[in-house]
């Protein structure tokens, strides 16, 4: 009984231990930018085993370096409620998991043996949190892990220092990684001077660029990055 007591007080301190850990970082990127993220670790070794070689591309640029257009177009497609939520948007929460529940039932009446994920839910915040510390598993202590991180990055970084962070290390591509690569691969622009269709095909890109990088003339984004430029003059930019 005594040895269990041990392990479960050794568990605790584990956990205490990567809570400090991680806090400790967030408070670093008050003032500092990551180097790198857990996301661009795992890419860019999954790269290095597949082709011998790392292909990267990224350059930090300062918040008011990244347009306007780019900012808004983001928001707009990933997390509408970015300024004015605590990090984490219930309400979408509900409804993704409503979307998808229905997406399962549909895929078991079909025989289907996994049914495909539809809808995320996750905000910009709970993105780079993620991002930032965690592994692509999914199972609940990872998602509890996740809302613990957004809760810290809220609570210690303004809203401006987090979507600063995170447009300067999404993944854009295969190696190309935030704003500023992202606008010189695909525009050959710095991303100061994107429009703003530029800035809204670049965002519907985001939930799955290596797959878009591959089809640059698609439809779909086209049809996409127009709904969202509609958007973009209702997107709250945080200040």
């Amino acid at each position: 009984m005594k040895a269990a007591w041990r392990w479960l007080g050794l568990c605790i301190l584990v956990l205490v231990a990567l809570e400090l850990y991680f806090l400790g970082h967030i408070l670093l990127m008050a003032r500092m930018a990551p180097q790198s993220t857990a996301f661009q670790r795992s890419q860019a070794w999954q790269i290095a085993q597949s082709k011998g070689h790392l292909p990267w591309s990224q350059h930090w640029v300062d918040y008011d370096q990244i347009s306007d257009n780019l900012k808004r177009a983001v928001i707009a497609s990933e997390d509408d409620g970015f300024t004015s939520h605590d990090g984490i948007d219930w309400d979408a929460l509900q409804k993704a998991w409503a979307k998808n529940s229905k997406v399962e039932q549909r895929a078991e009446q079909k025989g289907a043996t996994k049914a495909p994920k539809v809808v995320g839910g996750s905000t910009i915040t709970q993105q780079l949190a993620k991002n930032l510390f965690l592994s692509g598993e999914r199972n609940l202590f990872r998602k509890g892990q996740e809302f613990v991180l957004t809760m810290a990055l809220e609570a210690c970084l303004s809203k401006q220092r987090i979507l600063e962070i995170y447009l300067n290390s999404v993944e854009w591509g295969e190696g190309v990684f935030g704003a500023e690569a992202a606008a010189q691969h695909y525009f050959r622009k710095p991303a100061s001077k994107l429009n703003a269709f530029e800035a809204a095909r670049l965002a519907v890109m985001l939930p799955r660029p290596k797959y878009f990088e591959k089809l640059p003339n698609s439809g779909y984004i086209s049809a996409r990055a127009t709904v969202i430029v509609g958007r973009m003059p209702d997107a709250q930019l945080p200040r």
